[in-house]
């Protein structure tokens, strides 16, 4: 075993290595066999006592400050993996962290006290642990955060983690929220030169598992998650046109998209002013009053418009003044009658080709069922009513070709009702002359069609951060009753969702696209191995290494400006 110096902030580090001799042709060599790290003192008193077994032996010096060390005895043979460690992960996270100033930001927002463990790094440890492997503060307590490098990296002992020191973090955390949003905003705007002239907003939903008595905000409402038996919340994110997140917030479940526009808007305003930006929204979020709240205040958008809107263009659909933006996808400028905003015209090949698809699906599944409700008919009387709230329920459950069938139910001579239906080709002609198109809005009048498409588009990269959350963040379902615990729980996710964007944006840098999770999976593979080295004293020198990374690996890590530590990194509390 081999002792080497390294000076490092003006600071002397002594770390250790794992060697073996060897012979050549040129005589007898050395090769590292394993990176040990620093030692820690009790470790290196017991190295030192099995080295003085024998007195005067030179294996003594080796821990001697003032001599020249060089060499502790192993027996190689009987050297053992003892454990393996996630690193990678934590690490990267860590690194993320770092350049985003959030250990600094949550030791200053959350200032030590009398407790043993620093509130600071049991938030960090919950972000952390949401970014690289998601689950309940229960299991990071009983398993993830033991299996992990975060007591070596964080310096807290996995003893001193549990399920009420994270829960009591939590609720420390959750007062911070606007002051973490104004800082990571302004520090990643540093890092890369954004301007958040442009914003998307957008909602989605989150439910529970369990009945949330004690949580105000939780109730039924229209679930994104296919879950309509559980009680929800809906959160409002608002991001960059990069889908670098700027704030959000949190409302109640059954709250409708269209009525958080203007609380969005006032909040985002409150913390950052109004001045200059540009409001991009998706259908679900526009209605007039909306409209004219936005203007009121002077407000440029870009919305989406429902599609029943598209009959007032009827005749523009049919003109041939289209401007082909992409292969598949063209595009057409309206301006009002007003002057005041444009409508912008869009039809897409491949969205006419899904929607016809969608079209054919339904009717076809209408029919089915109307023919099935008949044949039940013919075969047993029925009530009228009955029959009728049964058509009524096929109509709503198939509404994307629903406008199609004209259904009547007929007294039948005899007793009983009949179900006849027609098909209406009004209704067909128009479905297959818009099958395809879409419709936006916007009061931005400098601009022309493509600009002003290409800006609503961007709407995606908000859709693009739920999905995040909900798969690799893990937002849902939400295991917390308590309500500021669900929040809280949503803000650890969102500062998970930053540290995520903010590697999308190194990847970005070092040309390897912006969507970083295969690079986040590969360089989380890299292990932390703890060694048993027994001595030929008869002790047993045991540390903990980082595994070597494969070229791969190596690769990343160099092309996105990140060195994996010679030694453990702990962070000084």
């Amino acid at each position: 075993m081999r002792r080497c110096g390294l000076t490092k902030a003006k600071r002397d580090h002594t770390y250790w290595e794992l060697v073996e001799s060897y012979r050549t042709e040129r005589g007898p060599r050395q090769r590292v066999v394993a990176y040990l790290g620093e030692m820690a003192p009790s470790t290196a008193l017991g190295v030192k006592q099995a080295a003085t077994h024998k007195a005067g032996s030179w294996q003594s010096r080796l821990f001697d400050e003032e001599g020249e060390p060089e060499w502790v005895e192993v027996d190689s043979k009987r050297v053992r993996v003892e454990g393996v460690r996630d690193f990678g992960g934590c690490w990267l996270g860590l690194e993320v962290s770092e350049r985003l100033g959030l250990i600094p930001l949550l030791q200053r927002l959350l200032p030590a006290g009398q407790e043993d463990i620093p509130w600071s790094m049991m938030a960090m440890t919950l972000v952390l642990m949401r970014l690289c492997e998601p689950s309940s503060e229960l299991r990071i307590a009983e398993h993830l955060y033991e299996k992990s490098i975060l007591p070596d990296l964080l310096g807290i002992p996995a003893d001193k983690v549990n399920d009420d020191r994270l829960y009591r973090a939590l609720d420390r955390l959750l007062p911070h929220k606007v002051e973490m949003e104004k800082h990571l905003k302004g520090r990643l705007g540093e890092l890369f030169d954004l301007e958040y002239d442009l914003l998307l907003y957008d909602v989605t939903s989150t439910y529970f598992e369990g009945e949330c008595a004690h949580n105000g905000q939780a109730k039924r409402g229209y679930s994104r998650d296919h879950r309509p038996d559980c009680s929800q919340v809906c959160i409002g994110l608002v991001v960059s046109r990069e889908g670098l997140p700027l704030g959000y917030e949190v409302f109640d479940g059954n709250r409708g998209d269209v009525t958080t526009v203007e609380d969005i808007v006032e909040k985002i305003e409150a913390q950052y002013g109004a001045t200059g930006r540009i409001w991009v929204m998706d259908r679900g979020m526009v209605s007039q009053e909306n409209l004219e709240y936005l203007q009121a205040g002077r407000r440029r958008y870009i919305v989406g418009t429902p599609k029943s809107q598209l009959k007032r263009f009827e005749q523009e659909l049919l003109k041939a003044d289209w401007q082909q933006i992409r292969e598949g996808l063209e595009v057409k400028l309206c301006p009002s009658p007003d002057g005041k905003e444009s409508f912008i015209l869009c039809r897409s090949t491949e969205r006419a080709a899904k929607e016809k698809a969608i079209h054919h699906r339904f009717e076809k599944r209408i029919e089915e069922r109307l023919s099935k409700l008949a044949e039940g008919c013919r075969k047993k009387k029925q009530k009228a009513g009955a029959v009728e709230r049964r058509v009524g329920r096929i109509l709503e459950r198939n509404s994307r070709a629903a406008g199609l069938f004209r259904v009547n139910v007929v007294d039948r001579v005899g007793g009983g009702v009949d179900v006849v239906w027609e098909k209406v080709e009004e209704w067909r002609a128009w479905a297959e002359l818009s099958e395809g198109y879409y419709l936006l809005r916007s009061n931005i009048t400098d601009w022309d069609a493509e600009q002003l498409w290409r800006a609503y588009i961007q709407l995606t990269e908000a859709e693009a951060a739920f999905r995040i959350q909900k798969g690799d963040l893990g937002i849902r379902p939400v295991w917390h009753q308590k309500a500021d615990r669900v929040r809280a729980h949503i803000l650890v996710c969102f500062l998970a969702y930053v540290l995520w964007k903010m590697l999308g944006q190194m990847c970005k840098r070092a040309g390897l696209g912006s969507e970083p999770r295969k690079v986040f999976a590969e360089i989380a593979e890299i292990k932390a191995i703890d060694i048993a080295m027994p001595t030929r004293q008869g002790t047993v020198i045991r540390n903990r290494c980082i595994a070597q990374p494969t070229k791969a690996q190596a690769v990343l890590l160099q092309m996105l400006g990140l060195h994996l530590p010679q030694r453990m990194k702990i962070h000084k509390m």
